[in-house]
């Protein structure tokens, strides 16, 4: 079978974090190609790979098949229309687009030439949420009223020369951390039929939004998605509450970590949380009081990987589809407009 032949757009975070090493473990794909327009150290780390200081050096190399398109999030567009006008598959890390429009101008393009896109939501795979899928979906707290979802971080000050600090379109916290939670409650609910949001700025001297709350209207559930940059002391990840019973979660997936620290997908122990970051359950089950621990599923975000390499081998379908990630960026800008306006926003 052919192997895919892959080069990454860029060399930050998420092309030296996720990106890279993913693609380097899995047996279906070849790293070809990195673009670095200053060195980044990506040959020390894969003397194999060629290093190239433009992207249109990368979508001009005849040989390659799939290309990762890991830049700032304003030239999503831009670079993924190219890619597939020059005939690449491509896989574009979240936010899929800034606008709706543009990302429905993509899904068409491809559909056109025949080709695969897909949106890098690799926190499907986190360990935490594939076990709060698992409560749900085994109905461990009865029928599920209230969902909670946190992504809290510490950082008093404003990180120097980055694009996400800045003012702007695409820098706003929700394009960054909020398409990953959107996701998330989208899988487990599908599309909400209403948004409210209220985003801003905590952090003295802030220009980008670091801050949100957002409520996605169900008819059965409350969903609350919230993220702040000032948070010293992390409360719950996830808080499920339901008619039987409770599911509290702390702690964060350790596979970033891992592979920030340099450690690859299939070590040992890959993606499993320590003990005491195991879900604390208060439910009845069958009549019978139960509280404990849930031993969290292991993460593993070589699955993504996985379903890319299966839907280009074997044509099998998506599970990221360019369709659900058009509807994330859709809940995104309804919470745009419900802080601006300061009401609850209708999705059709």
């Amino acid at each position: 079978m052919k192997t895919i032949q892959t080069g990454i757009a860029s060399f930050g975070m998420s092309g030296r974090v996720f990106h890279a090493p993913l693609i380097h473990c899995h047996p279906a794909f070849n790293l070809k190609t990195i673009v670095e327009r200053s060195p980044k150290g990506s040959k020390q780390i894969y003397p194999e790979v060629e290093v190239v200081t433009s992207f249109d050096e990368l979508i001009q190399d005849s040989t390659m098949d799939l290309i990762i398109v890991n830049t700032p999030d304003t030239t999503h567009f831009d670079f993924c229309q190219k890619a597939l006008n020059a005939g690449k598959h491509v896989v574009v890390e979240k936010p899929f687009t800034v606008t709706s429009a543009e990302a429905e101008k993509l899904i068409h393009l491809a559909k056109e030439k025949g080709l695969m896109i897909s949106v890098f939501q690799n926190r499907r795979w986190d360990s935490d949420f594939l076990t709060v899928q698992k409560v749900i979906k085994e109905q461990m707290l009865g029928r599920l009223v209230a969902f909670e979802s946190h992504f809290d971080r510490y950082r008093n000050f404003i990180k120097p020369n980055t694009w996400k600090e800045e003012q702007g379109t695409g820098a706003e916290i929700v394009y960054n951390l909020g398409t990953h939670m959107i996701d998330q409650a989208y899988v487990l609910f599908g599309m909400p039929h209403s948004v409210f949001a209220e985003i801003g700025t905590q952090r003295t001297g802030g220009k980008a939004d670091d801050s949100y709350n957002i409520i996605l209207g169900y008819d059965e559930v409350s969903v609350n998605l919230k993220a702040s940059y000032l948070v010293r002391e992390e409360g719950p990840r996830y808080q499920l509450h339901g008619t039987e019973g409770s599911f509290l979660k702390w702690g964060m997936d350790p596979q970033e970590a891992d592979l920030a620290a340099g450690k690859l997908p299939g070590s040992d122990h890959w993606g499993m949380e320590d003990r005491q970051l195991w879900g604390k359950l208060n439910t009845e089950i069958n009549g019978l009081h139960v509280t404990g621990r849930v031993e969290s599923l292991p993460g593993n975000y070589m699955m993504y990987y996985e379903s890319i390499a299966d839907t280009l081998q074997n044509g099998t379908e998506l599970v990221v589809k360019p369709e659900q990630s058009l509807d994330v960026i859709k809940i995104v800008e309804a919470a745009i407009e419900s802080n601006k306006k300061g009401k609850k926003v209708l999705l059709a």
